[in-house]
């Protein structure tokens, strides 16, 4: 028998995200071959990494980060319809992804975004990949909209946090699902993303104060809203269209804004995957042609 054509829809997730990482690491050891990628935020992030073979260099990227390095890729700018302008993090991409276009991937690919004008599911599966990228990951009010294919675009979150249909759309047969919101209710802490020790001023008021979260900033409040939004639409949409296999790290845990947290994501990507090996191996059998 063929073994069938495998979709992976890796979701959206703020700095919860690098468990994609692991994700995919397990994934390829376990034999486990995708055919097509679809992304949503920082899951399309991690999978136009993965697809353009750069996932070893994301993930020592990743794990470099502390928070004073994250601090100097926040370059505040109230401007152009958010806090932060994104150029440092857009030249980081471009220095490693600027040359490629989604067609160009090793599979076939498509990343999420989200019309503003009109509130339209948008799928990229063509053109530049970095911008593509840069406008699923685009969070209302932090990160500026991305005008691109005529369309001004937002993250991708915002309409469909975990992207099953647009596998499904895309040929797959048997569609694995990674959703970074499963555990979000009852057991996460309060986001977070804390500034330089005796920090203070702006930072403590778009990030909170560096303590105990007892008073969020303005995009730790931001961010965590939309992960409610997320995880709500998250589960109407999967019970539309359930995936074949959902991969779901446990990982409320830990802040939305941890970036600094790439180690532990990664692992616990890892372990998720290891926890669903009986399933995987069932799907596969179960819809082998």
């Amino acid at each position: 028998m063929q073994r069938p054509r495998i979709g992976l829809a890796l979701s959206s997730g703020i700095g919860r995200g690098w468990a994609h990482i692991g994700v995919l690491q397990a994934l390829e050891r376990s034999g486990i071959e995708v055919d097509v990628v679809a992304g949503t935020s920082i899951g399309a992030l991690v999978g136009g990494a993965y697809l353009a073979g750069h996932l070893d260099t994301l993930e020592s990227w990743a794990r470099s980060l502390n928070r004073m390095r994250i601090m100097r890729y926040l370059d505040l700018s109230m401007k152009q319809g958010g806090l932060i302008s994104g150029r440092r993090l857009a030249r980081l991409l471009n220095d490693n992804l600027g040359e490629l276009t989604i067609e160009g991937l090793r599979k076939p690919f498509a990343v999420v975004a989200t019309e503003l004008v009109t509130g339209h599911e948008i799928w990229l599966r063509d053109g530049p990949l970095v911008p593509a990228l840069q406008a699923s990951y685009a969070l209302p009010g932090v990160f500026p909209p991305v005008e691109l294919a005529h369309h001004r675009l937002v993250d991708g979150a915002l309409v469909n946090p975990v992207p099953v249909s647009v596998c499904r759309a895309m040929g797959a047969r048997l569609v694995i699902a990674v959703n970074l919101n499963a555990d979000m209710l009852g057991r996460q802490p309060p986001a977070t993303a804390r500034g330089p020790k005796n920090g203070g001023g702006l930072i403590d008021q778009l990030f909170g104060r560096d303590g105990d979260g007892e008073e969020p900033g303005l995009v730790n409040v931001m961010a965590t809203s939309l992960n409610i939004l997320q995880d709500r639409l998250g589960r109407s949409r999967l019970a539309g269209d359930p995936p074949d296999v959902t991969i779901a790290p446990r990982v409320g845990h830990i802040g939305l804004l941890e970036f600094d947290r790439a180690g532990d994501l990664i692992e616990e990507g890892q372990a998720a995957v290891e926890r669903a090996r009986h399933m995987l191996d069932d799907a596969v059998d179960i819809l082998a042609d």
